[in-house]
């Protein structure tokens, strides 16, 4: 059987443990949080090196993207070389991949979702297939990158204008700072309090989407008939969004024994699947075994 890890920064009072099967191939997969402490994720990972069939990196990111330029995190970098055996990702081939994929796909097949719709991606460097993918499906897009992760009240409607002018500028100094000034790590991914400070582009929007604690952080009390396209969120996280009167929950990774699992997650999986170097794997192998797995959206009716 094989093993896969996601060792997050986030609370630990999300973590989950899962035996799956995928194409014959018995799998258990857990998700080990260290409530914020980026040693602690360190030692973890250093424990398991070589035990494990592969790592999944959550509540951080590895890098962001403007543009076709990456940005590496410092904060990830510390984490990620900790890993001398196993494999470890971060979810971004996942987000290439599957996520752009789920978002063309809904639109073939349903294809008043987008149709004349406003979407709030809440970070677009984060998410970049989905956020490429959203373009092309005609909507019209906020992108909230400034707002949602340096706490600039500025609104940006153009993916072209964040890519080319605003990531360029801020992704070299946002990238060198701790990264739980940018994104909720830890306990604060817990007991999160309705805000309103952000509360207009939550109403402004018919669709919010991206990354679900970054959504979550400021989600005001009610938000009737919205539709939330995101991922790893628990049964709890469910009920929750089902009493601000969402109404359709649509998870990029498939429910797995109770919960959708990140992007990390299941790129570990799939990862320990292909069983080839992470150097060797391109977007295409995610691609064909995705297709083989047949992994799908899960879209709830909450309201």
């Amino acid at each position: 059987m094989k093993h896969v890890v996601s060792v997050s920064i986030g609370s630990s009072s999300r973590d989950h443990q899962a035996e799956v099967d995928f194409l014959g191939e018995r799998i258990f997969i857990e998700r080990r949080g260290t409530d914020g402490d980026i040693n602690k994720a360190i030692q973890l990972i250093k424990e398991l090196d070589g035990k494990v069939d592969a790592f999944g990196m959550g509540g951080i990111d590895l890098y962001i993207w403007a543009g076709t330029k990456r940005y590496v995190f410092r904060d990830a970098k510390k984490i990620a070389r900790s890993a001398k055996l196993s494999p470890i990702v971060d979810g971004s081939g996942l987000k290439n991949t599957l996520e752009r994929k789920v978002i063309m796909d809904l639109s073939d097949q349903f294809p008043e979702l987008f149709y004349q719709k406003k979407v709030l991606m809440v970070s677009a460097m984060d998410r970049f297939g989905m956020a490429e993918a959203l373009l092309k499906t005609g909507c019209e897009t906020l992108y909230g990158d400034l707002i949602f992760a340096l706490g600039v009240d500025i609104p940006v409607y153009s993916l072209d204008v964040l890519h080319k002018y605003l990531a360029r500028w801020a992704a070299p100094i946002v990238v060198q700072l701790p990264f739980k000034l940018l994104y909720p790590t830890g306990k604060k991914q817990e007991n999160i309090q309705a805000k309103s400070k952000y509360a207009k582009y939550y109403h402004w929007a018919d669709i919010i989407a991206g990354d679900f604690h970054m959504i979550n952080r400021h989600l005001p009390k009610e938000l009737s008939g919205k539709t939330i396209i995101t991922n790893t969120v628990t049964e709890a996280d469910v009920e929750a969004l089902r009493s601000k009167g969402i109404s359709k929950l649509i998870t990029t990774t498939p429910e797995i024994q109770g919960r959708s699992f990140g992007t990390n997650v299941i790129e570990g999986l799939m990862v320990a699947m292909l069983g080839k170097p992470l150097e060797q794997i391109k977007s295409q192998d995610f691609l064909d075994l995705l297709e083989k797995m047949q992994i799908k959206p899960r879209i709830l009716e909450l309201n």
